[in-house]
């Protein structure tokens, strides 16, 4: 019965049976093509030959030291993992044989810089431009490309370099008598192999060597571990069973237990053995707890495939973990500890029954249910949070399974892709957990959602746990969450690495008070002219597809919907913008329009010219080679690359590949057939070999953006009207050719549908332009991950934030804990790195004998006038010269005409300002007040609640 609290696979009906046979079935669904064999005789060390990897998690010491003395010996070795969860204590230990070899120790794409100069020396500075900072760090080997001048250096061979500072370094080589550097040149970390020597158990016991910490509070936790852990087998060993829960002479039998191991340690052991840290562990001894499970397994799972790719670096070789500061903080009677046998005992065992009817009776709001979102769900029903009489769980996502989901979204399956996530996911959890009180809901939550998720909802929430891959999202929610003072949630992952943080109402600093910097965005002359990485060139690639292929096509339609009413909004416009889309239209109607699928070969045949030959030849002629700025430094250095124009070539597969793919989504915008022979290379080159190419010539006087801080490409302005109308009367004759009720057909991209050929056009262009700049071409699949904007998930990293999260959830729900109780968490399971901290208190702003934070709201009732609302301040000792709600302006001192508005209702000037009606289901409005004092000092003082009904 204990296990149903901590592992999804199981359900009522399987207590009694075999655990490998219960979840079997369970585990296969998760993949078909993941082959699963079940064990149920002794294992024998001759069986683990069967495997790369191992894992251990339910076995005594004593057959931890025979297994892993096996495996360290065969040949190859065989990489031994053993983990253990008991109660609010785990431990990891890894030994992946004498001489493992890590292939990539991060996991981080090698780091780049482009060269700026090199100077003829011993040793050699090398300067970088300040484009960006480097990542280098002294000792790294780094290769060089593309040098100009300098050419001895492009010879591939790794160098060493020092004294690396943002933008330079030192190589470490005499370059004195090479050749004089001229432009050019990037510069690659070369990533080392690294051999690791891991020890065998029995040798790590007596000699663990230096502990991975997760929390530096707690430097001195780990070596107590290591022995309370030996300590636990040991009375295992002599009583045959674990420590009974709460059970004070079992703890006693433990702490002497634990006692004499340190004593046998000398000067190894530790000062101080904690019989009350100890005493916590003896109690929860028993039991395995999902949070705890949730983590562990996180970072279990992440080992296994580092030991199996030698990819990223292993945990060498013990971690230890404890959440003590989970357990209630009021003393509780022994007999709250008594099982009820139910699901829930194990739990009951470490918390409490208390607590446990908390988790129960708790309203919780899971907003997102993605790879955090099922996490939370099963750890949730597990834990039988929501799952009481007075319990409710509401989930809600507005998006729907895709097939890329179901690498780490695992409470989805195949024939779940198309359905709603949030429906899905509430149903899956219902099966973990038929006590579970849940409402599944397909509502985006933000403002214009507030008549779903509105003050009644906010208000009567115990705790909101964001399981959300935006910030804008993450922000809403945050303010709500401040607004309505509920504890808030927030986790996040990217790869290998997560995050967690706990926002608790007065105790720590919201989520929106500290921020990442924005992530720096290309310039848009560079994404246009001057691209110099392959990202570069898929951001434009993406923004060609959606040009050419939902953009135009849209505003055809929205033009021959409504042709009269689309003219007189481009004659009131009469701007660039207008002249643009006028101009799209008609070319997509007009020279553009196809009508055969030969027209759409046409078409691609005449885009590749246009895109590779006919702009790049225009580019090189505004800027020719040698071209200089106003300062007289050539124009072309670096970060800019010199392009060279293609010639297509019926016989270069990429070539065709791109007409194939831009001919079938240009057909399908124009509702053409695709014929069969578009896949035969041979008759899809007749095809494209009809294609007449006129010849190109560049132009005089071609106005080419080079400003970096230009945020979009002029188009040139439009005074008269005239060219509008021109146009439009164009536009007119062109519509009268069209077949009654023609429409087009925009197509919106869908990275996930291989079939579809978006990536392979998306690729295709963008290969084709890095090929017009020298830049190295990437396949299908990276391109998917950068042009998708697809955020790297991982079911290793997911597990362990949602794990660490729903540690915090008992404190919540307990409520008395204090803010040094609370961590938030910085993971990176790659390294690996564990960096836990107590949160940030809010920033406390005092004026007299008043304090407050942001979590604070002053509510003023009895719907009084705004002098009412300003002599209220006055009482305060504040003097109040300005009133806002929203984005209106309700009072201000300095306007003679505002006094008219002081002896009217605060919500009567809040209707009549705004002219809108106030929402029937609120029942206040929100005023922000500037105040100073009597010195005439500002005083930023809270949001004020005013209540009118």
């Amino acid at each position: 019965m204990w296990d149903l609290s901590s592992s999804f696979v199981f359900s009522e009906n399987d207590v009694g049976k075999n655990r490998a046979l219960a979840s079997f079935q369970k585990l296969q669904e998760l993949n078909n093509a993941v082959v699963i064999s079940t064990l149920t005789t002794t294992l024998t060390k001759q069986k683990l030959s069967d495997f790369q990897a191992v894992v251990f998690t339910d076995i005594s010491l004593e057959k931890s030291l025979e297994y892993n003395d096996y495996c360290h010996n065969h040949q190859p070795p065989i990489s031994f993992i053993k983990t253990e969860v008991r109660g609010l204590f785990g431990t990891v230990f890894c030994d992946f044989g004498p001489k493992f070899t890590v292939f990539d120790v991060d996991g981080e794409e090698p780091h780049t810089g482009i060269i700026a100069s090199i100077s003829n020396d011993n040793p050699a500075l090398v300067s970088c431009v300040d484009d960006e900072r480097l990542e280098f760090e002294d000792g790294n080997l780094v290769v060089f490309s593309e040098i100009q001048g300098m050419k001895e250096l492009n010879d591939g061979k790794p160098r060493k370099i020092k004294s690396v500072r943002p933008y330079s370094f030192t190589l470490e080589e005499d370059t004195t008598n090479f050749g004089t550097y001229v432009k050019g040149g990037i510069v690659t970390q070369v990533k080392q192999p690294k051999v690791l020597n891991f020890k065998p158990l029995r040798a790590a016991l007596k000699d663990p060597g230096d502990f991975l910490l997760s929390d530096f509070s707690k430097f001195d936790r780990p070596p107590l571990l290591h022995i309370a852990f030996q300590a636990l087998n040991r009375f295992i060993c002599e009583f045959g069973r674990f420590p009974v829960a709460r059970s004070e002479e079992d703890a006693q039998k433990f702490i002497s237990i634990a006692g004499n191991i340190n004593e046998c340690l000398g000067e190894g052991g530790v000062e101080d053995i904690n019989p009350k840290l100890l005493t916590h562990f003896a109690f929860g001894a028993r039991a395995v707890l999902n949070p705890m499970a949730a983590m562990f397994g996180g970072i279990v799972g992440q080992e296994v495939v580092k030991a199996c790719s030698g990819k990223f670096h292993p945990l060498f070789q013990f971690f230890y973990f404890d959440s003590v500061e989970s357990l209630p903080v009021e003393p509780l009677d022994p007999i709250d500890f008594k099982p009820l046998n139910s699901r829930y005992d194990a739990q009951i065992s470490v918390f409490g029954s208390k607590l446990q009817k908390n988790l129960e009776d708790a309203k919780v709001f899971i907003v997102g249910s993605g790879a955090l979102g099922c996490e939370f769900l099963k750890n949730v029903a597990l834990m039988g949070v929501s799952c009481g009489s007075q319990g409710k769980l509401t989930i809600t996502d507005d998006d729907v399974i895709e097939k890329s989901n179901l690498s780490r979204q695992f409470l989805f399956r195949d024939w779940n892709i198309g359905q709603a996530k949030s429906t899905v996911a509430a149903s899956a959890a219902v099966s973990i957990n038929p006590q579970l009180k849940i409402e599944a809901l397909q509502n985006r939550v933000g403002p214009e959602t507030e008549c779903v998720f509105n003050d009644d909802f906010w208000e009567n929430l115990t705790v909101v746990i964001n399981a959300l891959d935006n910030v804008n999202a993450r922000l809403y929610v945050d303010q709500r969450c401040l607004y309505f003072q509920k504890p808030l949630l927030e986790s996040g992952t990217l790869g290998a690495k997560c995050n967690t943080q706990m926002v608790i109402p007065h105790l720590t600093e919201n989520y929106g008070a500290s921020r990442d910097p924005t992530e720096k965005q290309a310039p848009m002359c560079t994404v246009h002219s001057f691209p110099h990485n392959i990202d570069h060139c898929l951001t434009w690639a993406r923004s060609e597809f959606e040009g050419l292929l939902e953009k135009t096509p849209a505003e055809v339609n929205a033009y021959l919907s409504n042709p009269s009413e689309y003219a007189t909004a481009m004659r009131n416009a009469a701007d660039a913008q207008a002249k643009d889309n006028l101009e799209r239209i008609l070319q997509c109607l007009e020279q553009e329009k196809c009508e055969t699928f030969q027209d759409c070969v046409t078409w691609a045949r005449l885009r590749f010219e246009d895109y590779f030959v006919n702009r790049v030849k225009q580019l090189t002629f505004t800027f020719p080679e040698d071209a200089t700025t106003s300062t007289g430094a050539p124009f072309w250095s670096a970060p800019k690359r010199f392009p060279r124009p293609l010639q297509f070539s019926t016989t270069d597969p990429s070539h065709l590949q791109l007409i194939m793919a831009a001919s079938i989504l240009r057909a399908e915008t124009f509702g053409i057939p695709v014929p069969d022979w578009v896949k035969n290379t041979k008759m899809l080159a007749k095809a494209v070999e009809k294609v007449i190419v006129p010849d190109f010539q560049p132009k005089e006087g071609v106005n080419i953006e080079t400003d970096e801080k230009a945020t979009s490409l002029s188009t040139g302005s439009v005074d008269d009207a005239a060219v509008i109308n021109e146009l439009l009367f164009k536009l007119e004759r062109c519509r009268n050719n069209l077949p009654s009720g023609f429409r087009m057909k925009p197509i919106q991209f869908e990275k996930d549908d291989d079939t579809n050929y978006h990536m392979d056009l998306i690729a295709g262009l963008a290969n084709m332009r890095a090929r017009n700049y020298s830049i190295p071409e990437v396949d299908k699949l990276k391109a998917k991950f950068i042009a998708g904007r697809i955020i790297p998930a991982i079911a290793t990293s997911t597990a362990m934030a949602t794990g660490l999260v729903c540690l915090e959830l008992y404190k919540v729900l307990d409520g008395a804990h204090k803010v040094e109780d609370y961590r938030n968490t910085f993971a990176n399971l790659a390294l690996p790195l564990f960096s836990m901290a107590e949160p940030v208190p809010p920033k406390v702003m005092k004026h007299r004998d008043m304090s407050w934070t942001v979590w604070d709201r002053w509510i003023l009732r009895g719907n009084p006038t705004v002098r009412e609302l300003i002599q209220w301040l006055k009482d305060k000792g504040l003097n109040a010269y300005s009133i806002s709600y929203g984005s209106c302006l309700l009072f201000n001192n300095m306007f003679p005409r505002h006094k008219e508005r002081l002896d009217k209702k605060v919500v009567d000037v809040a209707r009549e300002i705004a002219k809108e009606d106030l929402p029937p289901y609120r029942s206040h409005l929100d005023v922000v007040v500037a105040c100073e004092d009597d010195e005439g000092n500002d005083i930023n003082i809270p949001q004020i609640s005013v209540y009118y009904r």
